[in-house]
């Protein structure tokens, strides 16, 4: 089982935190379909079958119907599909239209991921974001009245100057959009964005860390008490009871795939693929990609990965689960001195409370989330 990510790299607008790879030149999304198009053809044996696919960005929203169409037709003459699929496209809310929801109806999409980021004006103006707050309630209603039952958003929190009411306020509205999944981030300073160049300048200042993990802590008490479980360090999904009274939750099936390491081929411009032994990224360039995939020669670069490189894969990764890492399944795949390696390392965070041993896994305590980057570079193998 594999899952299958398709980058699409256009924007109406770039952000100023964004640092994923996108272009505001819509003129070539015709031609770069057509390149996807392609690569699938060209990858067709690389995976065995895939069970949730992926459109991100960017803003795959901006596609046209017939883009889209084209593109999921690729998908099942390339690929062996499971029959019970994940499949998520990333929308910005004000794509949402009537036109958008109808063309939804005549594909197999069963998932969306809004940006909404915030539901403040100014904040969303800061942001360069291009919808308003009203945006992000129609869209959710048009898509609830089309029976889209698997509805997340994003948020951000740890803008200059918010306070801890604000982002309360943000919350609430969140919670009243009734819906199954919330991704919530901290405003990150990455390197080569606007952001980070305001931060530098001193037009802006980063948010005190004491007031982004009270927002944290009060983000985690809200969701839980609204009964979303919080299943990744920055994901929480609803929970939900089956008919024949089984729990089950909204967690992204697609997203859990890469922090439990399982296989995945990314499609397009700066796109990933991992098999467990080797990780591929193509190029993260428009044009070189479309002239490299016409000559039917894939443009990426490939890592091997070792033994120590997988160990500390899973720690950045498996560790930021709920479950956390299975140690019986982490010996059999590492080994016995990687093994005892793990849990010396883990027994200063054990003794503090800040790691937890239960039923054989290795999680982050409560507590320990809130340091969970310290407590991630100590295991590293180095």
């Amino acid at each position: 089982m594999a899952g299958l990510y398709i980058h699409i790299p256009f924007c109406a607008s770039r952000c100023i935190y964004c640092a994923f790879y996108s272009t505001t030149s819509l003129k070539l999304r015709d031609l770069y379909v057509n390149m996807l198009c392609k690569e699938m053809e060209l990858r067709k044996d690389e995976v065995d079958t895939i069970h949730t696919i992926y459109l991100g960005g960017g803003t795959p929203s901006l596609l046209s119907p017939q883009n889209l169409t084209q593109i999921f037709k690729q998908i099942d003459a390339s690929f062996n599909l499971s029959k019970n699929q994940e499949i998520t496209i990333e929308c910005n809310p004000d794509d949402i239209t009537p036109n958008f929801v109808e063309a939804l109806g005549t594909l197999p999409i069963n998932r969306i991921s809004m940006g909404v980021q915030t539901f403040d004006n100014n904040r969303l103006r800061f942001l360069h974001r291009r919808h308003t707050p009203q945006d992000v309630y129609n869209a959710v209603k048009k898509l609830q009245k089309a029976n889209i039952s698997n509805i997340s958003i994003d948020l951000i929190f740890g803008f200059p100057g918010e306070l801890l009411s604000d982002w309360e306020a943000d919350i609430d509205k969140a919670l009243s959009l009734n819906i199954q999944h919330i991704s919530a981030y901290s405003l990150t300073y990455e390197e080569n964005t606007v952001l980070n160049k305001l931060k530098a300048n001193g037009s802006v200042s980063e948010i005190e860390e004491e007031i982004s993990i009270r927002m944290f802590q009060r983000l985690k008490e809200r969701l839980e008490q609204a009964d979303f479980e919080h299943y990744e360090i920055s994901n929480f999904a609803k929970r939900t009871i089956t008919a024949n009274g089984v729990a089950s939750s909204y967690r992204s099936r697609h997203n859990s795939s890469y922090w439990h390491a399982v296989p995945y081929i990314g499609i397009g411009a700066a796109a990933h693929s991992y098999d467990g032994t080797t990780r591929k990224w193509n190029v993260a360039d428009l044009q070189t990609y479309m002239d490299s995939i016409n000559r039917a020669i894939l443009p990426y670069e490939m890592e091997s990965l070792n033994t120590e490189t997988q160990y500390n894969d899973c720690i950045t990764t498996t560790l930021r689960t709920k479950e956390g890492i299975d140690l019986a399944l982490f010996k059999e795949k590492f080994g016995k001195h990687l093994y005892q390696y793990l849990l010396h390392e883990s027994e200063q965070y054990l003794n503090r409370g800040l790691l937890v041993i239960q039923n054989d896994h290795l999680a982050l305590s409560q507590q320990g989330i809130f340091v969970c980057d310290m407590i991630m570079t100590d295991l590293m193998y180095i």
